[in-house]
């Protein structure tokens, strides 16, 4: 009896290492995208003018729950004032067409514990997550050139295609601290300032990653 549970415990632990042992830290790859704006020139269809995102990013795996996430992505936005109700001083009309390099740093919460493991730990090769970061913007916009903060907040999608192969999609709404992103600025003679600025723009992207960087799996250690 006792040589049998033996067996059994190292079967588990055996088959418990090697799931560990095909997971890997990180992953990187590129990102596409549409874009959406809004600002002073556009205060309600977020899609009225849609442009293209591009650019890649890099994940690292703290657990199945929680990753970290930088991404360096161009951002293309555009906005003109035509048909919207908002009335400028003296009729005046504003268009522009704006572009944006944004690097960001975020923080993913997956909903299920993403990744293949053993089946009693429910690993899914699906799994919605929440995201929230902090990164930096450098628009050049209508002959102006900007910096400021960006706080992107969205969710999105994994789904684990093959092994160190994964799929995803997120959409993310992209809060500006410069009211200088669309060029535009002091529309009716007075500053916004960081508190009241109301440039946001949003990224939806598809992206592809690959995992590379085995875990480190001694005994009963995992890294």
């Amino acid at each position: 009896m006792i040589k049998k549970t033996a067996t059994i415990m190292a079967l588990v632990l055996v088959s418990t290492m090697l799931a560990w042992s095909q997971t890997y830290r990180y992953e990187i790859g590129p990102a596409v995208g549409v874009t959406g704006y809004l600002g002073d020139v556009n205060r309600s269809n977020m899609y009225k003018m849609p442009r293209v995102a591009g650019g890649g990013i890099f994940r690292y795996n703290l657990n199945t729950r929680f990753s970290f996430k930088g991404n360096l992505l161009y951002v293309n936005l555009a906005g003109d004032s035509k048909n919207i109700e908002s009335k400028f001083p003296f009729d005046q009309q504003f268009s522009f067409n704006a572009h944006v390099v944004d690097l960001a740093g975020q923080v993913e919460f997956n909903f299920f514990h993403f990744g293949d493991g053993p089946r009693y730990k429910h690993y899914k090769r699906l799994t919605p997550y929440l995201t929230v970061g902090l990164g930096a913007e450098l628009s050049f916009a209508n002959g102006n050139t900007s910096f400021g903060m960006v706080l992107p907040l969205g969710a999105g999608v994994k789904f684990r295609l093959k092994e160190r192969l994964n799929l995803g999609f997120e959409f993310t709404m992209r809060k500006s601290f410069s009211d200088k992103l669309d060029g535009i600025t002091d529309l009716y003679g007075y500053d916004h300032g960081m508190a009241k600025n109301t440039d946001w723009y949003s990224v939806a992207m598809f992206t592809v990653t690959y995992e590379f960087s085995k875990r480190c799996v001694k005994c009963h250690y995992i890294e």
